[in-house]
């Protein structure tokens, strides 16, 4: 497998119509996505070797996603502000090069803007999953 460029990884804003697609976040530099699942420790004095012993499956799973770029102002911005403006939880694509789309509703927990008088705008935002997550192979 050969390594894969960055900046093909992508957050897409579904449009919430059916059949879906998926707008790319525009100007967008850094993205982080983290798949997460907590652990239920079961361990207890009889315990053997009195090694950690969890439970499978019983955990909670969860995602989080960050992106930070150049602030363009297009059309998936101001949706996301309204997303955000309403408490919404829109459905996301978060599509990783050689590996493959991560689909579901997420809840949009920051979405930040900055700027210096001798620089660009720039934005944020932090994506926490709100309900399951399907895994399509690209």
């Amino acid at each position: 497998m050969t390594a894969q460029a960055g900046r093909d990884m992508l957050i897409k804003l579904s449009d919430g119509q059916s059949p879906e697609s998926f707008t790319t976040l525009a100007g967008l530099r850094a993205k982080s996505f983290s798949l997460n699942a907590r652990t239920i420790d079961a361990t207890h004095a009889d315990s053997p070797g009195q090694w950690r012993e969890l439970i499978a499956g019983a955990g909670v799973k969860s995602a989080a996603v960050t992106g930070t770029g150049v602030f363009v102002d297009s059309a998936g911005d101001a949706a996301l502000r309204s997303a955000f403006f309403a408490g919404d939880a829109p459905r996301f694509q978060l599509v990783i090069p050689g590996f493959g789309a991560i689909v579901g509703s997420f809840q949009i927990s920051a979405l930040e803007y900055a700027g210096r008088h001798d620089g660009e705008a720039t934005w944020s935002i932090t994506l926490a999953s709100a309900g399951a997550l399907d895994f399509e192979a690209l």
